[in-house]
């Protein structure tokens, strides 16, 4: 991992492409923007791991098929018939 210190309006080039600016720091936290090509995608890793965890979760789930059954025939049966 690269370590920088940068100050307000400091920026760092990623790439030759990507531009990381500092835009305010107040306290704890520090506010930056990201000027990068479109095709680039740019995602919180809090998000990600968010998403990751809810997956796994989702996978991990004993699904009870009786259970399911009797669900969709509920449904079914409270359709509109057309």
């Amino acid at each position: 991992m690269l370590v920088l210190s940068r100050k307000k309006g400091q920026a760092i080039i990623i790439d030759g492409r990507i531009e990381v600016t500092v835009l305010e720091v107040e306290g704890d936290t520090v506010k930056i923007g990201i000027a990068a090509p479109r095709e680039v995608q740019i995602t919180r890793k809090e998000l990600l791991q968010s998403v990751k965890e809810t997956n796994e979760e989702a996978a991990s789930a004993v699904i009870d098929v009786g259970q399911l059954r009797q669900s969709l025939q509920k449904m079914k049966k409270n359709l509109p018939k057309l």
